[in-house]
């Protein structure tokens, strides 16, 4: 199976993942953990160029062809042969991604996304989709909880992250079936035994011991 896990800043869904990650440990399945922008050399170059602040604005198309380019290599040199050899796929955000910040945060045209989706992906798409939602204002009061220097998407506006959050909700209730929403403005305790849940509904999670 290929999982995804989406969000704004300061949900969580890192924590999540790994979280996933021991849970099919725990199963005994083989999987295999990575990240967009990044997962192979190529990408993670192109998320240093993407996150960091010494280069000049760049203008949202750049931005979303920079997004795609590393999706491209990611998904035809590390998800896809994964998923062949009979592994599963845990990423930290995939094209939902795109369509939140690039779209609903830039204001990006969807349909030049859709193009670019139709002609990297060809139809590939995650199995299941984490969708770990809280409010705006919640997850960047996590996000400078934590120190550090923020990178260039984590300095911008709350309403940039109003309409990011807006459009992952929309493409939920778009795909229902793929998306499972969980309410990250929870205790860590209560996410977690939602996300176990879900993962309890996987009929393969019992049956794919040893892969």
């Amino acid at each position: 199976m290929f999982i995804t896990f989406e969000g704004i800043e300061g949900v969580g869904k890192t924590t999540q993942l790994k979280f996933v990650a021991e849970e099919l440990k725990k199963a005994g399945i083989i999987f295999l953990t990575t990240r967009e922008p990044g997962g192979t050399e190529v990408g993670e170059e192109i998320r240093d160029v993407l996150l960091a602040h010494r280069y000049e604005p760049f203008v949202p198309i750049t931005e979303l062809l920079l997004m795609f380019a590393a999706r491209a290599q990611h998904v035809e040199t590390i998800i896809l042969p994964a998923i062949k050899k009979g592994l599963w796929v845990l990423c930290d955000r995939f094209t939902d991604a795109t369509y939140a910040y690039q779209g609903g945060g830039r204001g990006m045209d969807l349909e030049k996304i859709k193009g670019l989706e139709a002609l990297v992906l060809n139809n590939f798409a995650p199995d299941i989709t984490f969708l770990f939602d809280a409010p705006a204002k919640v997850g960047l009061e996590r996000v400078k909880g934590r120190g550090g220097h923020p990178d260039r998407f984590e300095l911008e506006k709350i309403d940039f992250f109003e309409r990011v959050r807006r459009t992952y909700l929309e493409r939920a209730k778009a795909y229902p079936k793929r998306f499972r929403v969980i309410n990250a403005d929870e205790s860590l305790e209560k996410v977690q035994s939602e996300v176990k849940s879900v993962l309890k509904s996987f009929k393969e999670l019992g049956d794919r011991r040893g892969v």
